[in-house]
């Protein structure tokens, strides 16, 4: 069984195979505190280093927006469900050179209810939280498929 599913590729989920020139990275942020935190804990735990500068790779994550669309209402005509919209537009560098430049989405639906505004913010919070988390699950996923190819 073992060799079965390692001959068809079978890795545990975040379980990254990092290329083997990929072992240190710059990280430079112009996003919030919180996405550039969840990148470099994302980094550390994949194995990958995390320097200020030198000849290694560079990451710069260069904006994020969180949009909220209107999904459905209620007979009274309040929003009922929203669908949160996270981006990440980010750049890998290398040598001053720009290797991939892409944008790392994520959505998720989100169901309001003006009764219980405060548990509801809360909710909200903890679900751009976890967004963010996703967002760079994604990155680093993206990069790593880019380099080894």
């Amino acid at each position: 069984m073992l060799a079965t599913l390692s001959g068809c590729g079978f890795q545990l989920r975040g379980d990254y195979q990092l290329p083997p020139n990929l072992d240190s990275m710059a990280l430079h942020s112009k996003v919030s505190k919180e996405l550039a935190s969840q990148m470099e804990q994302r980094l550390v735990h994949s194995g990958i280093n995390v320097v200020e500068s030198g000849n290694s790779y560079q990451l710069a994550l260069l904006s994020d927006k969180l949009e909220r669309r209107t999904l459905s209402l209620f007979e009274s005509g309040q929003v009922a469900e929203y669908e949160l919209l996270y981006q990440v537009n980010y750049q890998l560098l290398k040598d001053d050179q720009v290797l991939v430049e892409r944008t790392a989405e994520v959505a998720r639906d989100y169901q309001d209810d003006p009764n219980f505004a405060l548990a509801k913010t809360r909710e909200r919070e903890m679900l751009v939280n976890e967004m963010r988390a996703e967002a760079s699950r994604i990155i680093l996923q993206q990069i790593v498929s880019e380099l080894s190819q």
